[in-house]
């Protein structure tokens, strides 16, 4: 089969042309066993019935399952190669007893040399005291609800991506591979109008930001070309989330919004991401990246050659949809329980976002979550050394701890 170029737009006689291949994410062995372990944690709860059509985006993406070969990476990962189960980016203190006697903000001890991610935004949110308590003595177990939601994400994305190992040697790779996974995930919704797991990587309010969509499509209507951001949340129980967890996954998919926008508009700072990530731009990528960039018709020896072609790509495609959905399913059999499409509104997000910078950035002390959602802390596993806990007595629930979070799956 003859490939399009990844930064060419399909036109309407390739598309009839083009016979369809099932496209390729290629991920490390550790990652491939932490998918593995996802599932061994959840195989006899997770229906092994193939999912039914209200899971899927339309009819239309379900017939029109075409792609083209990709690379990606597990997105939903730390870069410092962590093999975490939980969402995006987050990272933690894994040795208290190390901790730095100089005041320095959150963002420099805990972030340096990293990003912020979108799920940093929405957890603070939730509570900054829960965040700071994390960030001090350890991230948030995982429950088996946790590990199940994040089996369904796997399951979702390998709908139209099969997984494939590749080797990497550096942190430069890791970065190439996420720059990578952009592209063919774009490439990917331009042929054939939707794309799953799609990293973000850029620079938005003075820091440095990335998260993971869940998924892009693109409208049913032929004359709108923006692409619609949507977001799957899954739920133990059978009701619907409440209003703070409808807010939280708002925000999330308004930070995505606001990240994709941005990309799109403006040329990426590459000089400003090398430096800050101290990154070598002339780095030789691992032979199997360079490999495998070549078969997909981006030939890329260096980092710097990758970020080449994630601009070029960038400079080609629209701005997202101003509508944005937010889908909740039961996990045990994968119904839809509702739908929340929304408007984009930017200057909430902007002062929720400067509001969570304020605590990253040390500008002021973490807040307690107001009075109203204190209910929160009878499922915090901090709650026992919050003084802003009302329910001290009360053991903390953990049975439904994935519908009661930040927006996490």
């Amino acid at each position: 089969m003859t490939e399009s170029p990844p930064n060419t737009p399909p036109n309407s006689n390739s598309q009839h042309e083009t016979i369809p291949t099932i496209p390729i994410e290629f991920v490390s062995e550790e990652e491939m066993a932490l998918i593995e372990a996802a599932y061994a944690a959840t195989r006899s709860s997770l229906s092994s019935s193939s999912s039914s059509s209200i899971c899927s985006p339309t009819s239309r993406f379900q017939t029109r399952s075409r792609t083209i070969h990709s690379i990606t990476l597990l997105s939903k990962r730390g870069l410092n190669g962590s093999s975490e189960l939980d969402i995006e980016d987050s990272d933690y203190l894994k040795n208290p007893q190390k901790r730095i006697r100089v005041a320095q903000s959150f963002l420099h001890r805990f972030r340096r040399k990293r990003a912020l991610s979108v799920t940093d935004i929405t957890a603070t949110e939730w509570c900054e005291k829960q965040m700071e308590f994390s960030l001090l003595f350890g991230k948030r177990k995982i429950s088996k609800a946790m590990k199940a939601g994040k089996a369904r994400h796997v399951k979702l994305e390998e709908e139209v991506v099969k997984k494939v190992k590749v080797h990497i040697e550096s942190v430069e790779d890791r970065w190439a591979l996420k720059f990578i996974n952009f592209i063919t995930c774009a490439n990917q919704l331009l042929f054939e109008g939707i794309t799953r797991e799609l990293p973000l990587v850029g620079f938005v309010e003075g820091i440095w930001l990335v998260g993971v969509i869940d998924e892009l499509r693109m409208p049913e209507n032929g004359s709108d070309r923006n692409p619609i951001l949507v977001d799957t949340k899954t739920r133990v129980r059978d009701t619907l989330p409440a209003e703070p967890q409808i807010r939280n996954g708002r925000l999330q998919l308004m930070c995505y919004k606001y990240l994709w926008d941005t990309l799109v508009a403006n040329s990426f700072a590459s000089g400003q991401f090398f430096d800050f990530f101290s990154l070598n731009r002339n780095y030789m990528l691992a032979k199997d990246i360079r490999e495998r960039t070549a078969s997909s018709g981006f030939p890329a020896k260096t980092l710097d050659d990758v970020i080449q072609y994630y601009i070029n790509t960038c400079s080609m495609l629209p701005i997202s949809h101003d509508r944005l959905l937010l889908r909740y399913e039961l996990q045990k059999d994968q119904s839809v329980l509702g739908e929340d499409e929304f408007a984009y509104d930017p200057d909430w997000l902007k002062r929720q976002i400067q509001s969570n910078l304020e605590f990253w950035l040390g500008e002021r002390e973490a807040s307690y979550t107001p009075q109203e959602e204190r209910w929160k802390c009878r499922h915090c596993q901090f709650a026992s050394i919050c003084s802003g806990n009302p329910f001290p007595k009360i053991p903390r629930g953990s049975s439904s701890s994935s519908d009661y979070g930040s927006s996490s799956s």
